[in-house]
């Protein structure tokens, strides 16, 4: 997204969409639609081919991206200025900590003034660096692009890479002849984006995305053939699960994983095997969820079932994997959520959150003997990085908290010895003690306590008289990392308090945190949201009036929800492609990502009680004459997972029925998808924009305030 240098032609009004009511009826419930035509009915052309969209709509959206731009004129030079700080912040040049694997070390790194990764390697032994995959020449005169990863054969001959090219995250994967650097013709479109070796190296396994978007088929194809004559290996036909491969740690099996948001079902195939076919490990049960990994003659599961949870790790022998085998090897305890494992030959590790923290945790096999690693910071992030080497004692995990740039450690799982490999840099500078973190508990309507975590510079009064920003998501169990992230300094640094709110939704406080803000629950988040926001209010961050709330996705739908309960209590909004049209959606199965998000809002189709339910909180549908906050709507036209529509027309109904005279704005990517530019400076622009319109709107919109001490000791 370009930032606009030139004032638009202008406006005297901003955009009114033609009403052209729709009317239908679910359940003896009648429900009026009166922006629907500005869903595309060729929606699925749209995503492989923009220039296919209605000239009616198209003529809408750029519409509103000129209005959009007209309100936010007078802040380009802030645009600049926050997209300069920004990019100085980023170490141009950037790489990550090789990862071994046999005779080489693999990693990614970028070239300064680059936009996209280059995939390197480098011998173990010592020896010059070859550049496997460059992306910034593969992006080249394209308007979009985006690697999706990429993944060498075992015999580190060949190397696949998948590539999108409009946003639409259909991905076509390509393979690579790293001797000679050429591509083979095997081109394989529709994908997921990522694939899986056999252990000769002579088979790839995908997903196959089908017309409505849906990953419904994993696919065998042999090196060298048509792709037309591919194998079917698995293919779901409840289009409420979706599919995905992957391996174990070990790589003796190829994993087939077919799930929706709270059921599983697993299938094994042997690597060395890959014409066998898969083997099922547990009939899909619903509400039962599970993951494998491999160990000798065992299997370790990962799972919910029997009543755990917060999960527990079992055992089960290879010859009879079936639940009925399967033994604890680390039990379930309640307020103790596991959230992933992984397994090494001597090692199991852990990495699990109690009390609203995580921690990695060890497991040696020989003996059970187990030991935590630990971290001292009120509020952190942690993450496990998988190598691909098994047989190891070392580990990589990273470790930051808002104030503390990212370290990459490896950590002796023996000898408990840790490594820093990597401190993430910040060229243009960085004081952690510029900065104060801060863990709060809101009380929740119910009872409730619901965590905070605050970063703000140390010379922000807390007073109650600093704008904050106040970000939140709450959906499909996801945690909000307190991690490290160099754009929220552009925002502390102009005097707002940064906050996140650890909504119900989310699993920050064990499973119960997500189930307690889903389906008939939902409203939780919400209620939540608004707690935090007065919470930070009572206390002296800010004020009622004073804080602008930022989610996007389903995040967005958040956003959109506060707006139409609370809308005095916020300054402005900012919803980054939102969820905001959620009855409609959740009515209409041919949508990519209906049928398995049933489990997470509710089936309105077959259920009145849950249509009334989501009618009661969808956005859209709520949206009413009230005064409602400074709002910034932000869509991308080949998005897949929030259609462009849902945006457009929440905006279209805002602008009709707010009774406030703040400025109500939709900026539409019209070369990108759900999640915004590719390139890494790109994006760095739409967020620009964003910050932008949060300093217009709350009057921050000076330096900051490193630059002004500097000018008043100058």
């Amino acid at each position: 997204m370009a930032i606009d240098t030139e004032r638009p032609a202008s406006r005297a009004v901003p955009p009114r969409a033609e009403r052209r009511p729709v009317r239908s009826i679910h359940h003896g419930r009648e429900r009026i639609d009166d922006y629907a035509w500005l869903r595309a009915d060729n929606w699925q052309e749209v995503m492989r081919d923009p220039a296919r969209l209605d000239p009616a709509i198209r003529a809408h959206l750029e519409a509103e991206n000129a209005w959009a731009a007209q309100a936010l004129h007078g802040t380009e030079h802030l645009q600049e200025e926050l997209f300069t700080e920004m990019r100085g912040r980023i170490r141009e040049d950037d790489s990550s900590v090789p990862a071994p694997d046999g005779p080489y070390a693999y990693a990614t790194r970028y070239v300064a003034g680059g936009q996209h990764p280059l995939i390197v390697r480098t011998p173990r032994d010592g020896g010059d660096e070859e550049v496997l995959i460059d992306a910034d020449y593969l992006a080249a005169d394209k308007a979009y692009f985006r690697l999706s990863g990429a993944g060498h054969s075992p015999d580190h001959r060949l190397m696949w890479y998948g590539s999108d090219e409009t946003g639409s995250e259909y991905f076509t994967l390509r393979i690579r002849d790293l001797a000679s650097g050429q591509d083979l013709e095997d081109v394989v479109p529709g994908t997921t984006g990522s694939a899986v070796w056999s252990a000769d190296g002579r088979h790839l396994f995908y997903t196959w995305l089908d017309d409505n978007h849906r990953p419904r088929r994993v696919m065998r194809h042999r090196i060298g053939t048509p792709v037309e004559a591919d194998t079917v290996v698995y293919e779901e036909h409840d289009p409420g699960f979706f599919v995905s491969v992957g391996r174990t740690q070990s790589r003796r099996f190829i994993v087939i994983d077919a799930h929706d948001h709270e059921t599983s079902e697993i299938r094994l195939i042997e690597a060395a095997a890959p014409e066998a076919a898969p083997r099922l490990i547990a009939a899909r049960r619903r509400g039962v969820e599970y993951s494998v990994e491999h160990h000798g003659d065992a299997l370790i599961i990962l799972t919910n079932d029997g009543g755990a949870e917060d999960f527990r790790i079992v055992t089960a022998p290879l010859a009879d994997p079936t639940p009925g085998a399967w033994r604890d090897l680390v039990s379930h305890r309640r307020g103790r959520l596991i959230l992933e494992v992984a397994v090494y030959a001597g090692h199991l590790v852990r990495l699990e959150r109690e009390d609203g923290l995580p921690r990695i945790v060890i497991h040696r096999f020989a003996d059970g003997a187990e030991h935590a690693i630990a971290f001292d910071e009120e509020a952190y992030s942690l993450s496990l990085q998988h190598g691909y080497e098994f047989d190891t004692t070392t580990i990589r995990f990273s470790y930051s908290s808002m104030r503390t740039p990212a370290q990459v450690f490896d950590y002796d799982m023996e000898s408990r010895a840790r490594r820093l490999r990597k401190r993430q840099e910040v060229p243009s500078g960085h004081d952690p003690d510029d900065y104060i973190v801060r863990r709060l508990h809101a009380p929740a309507p119910d009872g409730e306590s619901v965590p905070v975590s605050v970063l703000h510079h140390r010379d922000t009064p807390i007073d109650g008289t600093a704008p904050c920003l106040l970000y939140g998501y709450g959906a499909y169990g996801i945690s909000v990392p307190a991690a490290f992230n160099t754009n929220w300094l552009s925002i502390v640094d102009r005097g707002l308090v940064f906050a996140i709110a650890h909504v119900r939704g989310g699993k920050e406080k064990g499973y119960h945190w997500y189930r307690d803000g889903k389906a008939a629950r939902k409203t939780n988040t919400f209620t939540d949201f608004i707690a935090v926001a007065e919470h930070l209010a009572a206390t002296g961050y800010t004020a009622r009036g004073r804080i602008v709330a930022q989610g996007g996705s389903a995040g967005g739908m958040l956003m959109g929800a506060v707006a139409n309960m609370a809308p005095e209590l916020f300054l402005g909004i900012v919803a980054e492609v939102p969820f905001v049209d959620v009855l409609a959606t959740m009515l209409d199965d041919s949508l990519p990502l209906t049928p398995p998000e049933w489990p997470e809002w509710g089936n309105p189709i077959e259920s009145a009680e849950a249509y009334d339910t989501i009618a009661s909180y969808s956005p859209y549908d709520n949206v009413a004459p009230l005064p409602y906050p400074h709002i910034l709507a932000l869509a991308g036209l080949t998005d897949p997972r929030v259609t462009y529509w849902e945006p457009a027309k929440w905006v279209a109904r805002l602008r009709e029925r707010s009774t406030s005279d703040n400025m109500i704005l939709l900026r539409t990517n019209m070369d990108a998808g759900h999640a915004g530019a590719a390139g890494r400076f790109d994006r760095l622009k739409e967020i620009a924009l964003i910050y932008a319109f949060v300093l217009k709107v709350t009057g921050k919109a000076g330096a900051p305030a490193r630059n002004r001490r500097t000018a008043s000791s100058g």
